[in-house]
């Protein structure tokens, strides 16, 4: 029996359930090696569709395609054993209708492997979501700064301030009560992303959104020091690996200059 056979993977229920105890641990990965680190020590992992800007260079998350989260979650899926497998629907698979979006929900968990899927918007994809849970697909919602719709909020800005906080909490409510069993909240103030986890059954899961939230997400490569010119506010960084992986290179590139390398114990010796 296999290792990965022997554990038991969390569930969306389970990650349901730990709504008011324990604070839930997430973070983004997009690649097998990374998967096998972070599935240590969080309770889910996300396929986030910002493997776009991460991964691919691309300026935002719209131009992600089905296949590459695809590829991306079922690279995470295989060399995680414990943490609940979440991948994101991309621009364009679910806004349609929700026969669209099951179809496009059914593909993903079918063919990574995953547990649950995360779409954004607010009370407006609350039939979607509820459609996708009555057929056997967990949801984790996404409001307050939608990267998906970037162009129509216009920029990155802070969400529920003054009377969009009622928006916000109406969007939390009516997605709850659809189904989702998580909310992920975005770049909010304190005391919206309160007042959600205050009210709602869901667990809320904040990014940039204070530690009011029943638990925090952040993309792995702010923590680990990957963009240094990149660095989100409310990202803390735990690592320079930009920095140490320029320094290995520049060394590697040395010992070829000098033809130091490679050097006698990685040279295969000729037979007598």
């Amino acid at each position: 029996m296999s290792i990965h056979a022997s554990i038991r993977r969390r569930t969306a229920p389970d990650i349901r359930a730990m709504k008011g105890k324990a604070p839930i641990v997430s973070l983004t990965a997009y690649t097998a090696p990374l998967a096998a680190i972070v599935d240590r020590h969080c309770d889910f992992i996300l396929v986030g569709d910002s493997l776009g800007m991460t991964i691919y260079g691309m300026a935002s998350t719209v131009g992600v395609t089905m296949d590459m989260m695809i590829a991306h979650g079922r690279a995470v899926v295989s060399r995680s054993a414990a943490a609940l497998v979440v991948v994101d629907m991309p621009f364009g698979s679910y806004e349609e209708s929700p026969a669209q979006a099951f179809r496009n929900a059914a593909r993903l968990m079918a063919e990574t492997g995953c547990g649950a899927v995360k779409l954004e918007g607010g009370a407006h994809i609350a039939p979607t979501v509820a459609f996708l849970q009555a057929r056997g697909v967990p949801v984790l919602a996404h409001i307050g700064v939608t990267p998906q719709a970037v162009n129509a909020l216009g920029g990155y800005k802070v969400q529920g301030r003054g009377d969009d906080a009622s928006r916000l909490m109406a969007d939390a409510q009516a997605l709850a009560d659809a189904g989702a069993f998580g909310i992920v909240i975005e770049k909010t103030t304190e005391a919206a992303a309160r007042a959600i986890t205050a009210a709602v059954p869901a667990v809320t899961i904040g990014i940039g959104a204070s530690p009011a939230c029943d638990g925090q997400i952040l993309v792995v490569d702010d923590i680990l020091g990957m963009f240094p010119d990149f660095r989100p506010k409310f990202a803390k960084v735990y690592a320079e690996l930009a920095a140490s992986a320029d320094a290995a290179v520049a060394a590697y590139a040395d010992d070829v200059r000098s033809r130091a390398f490679p050097g006698p114990e990685h040279t295969f010796k000729d037979r007598p």
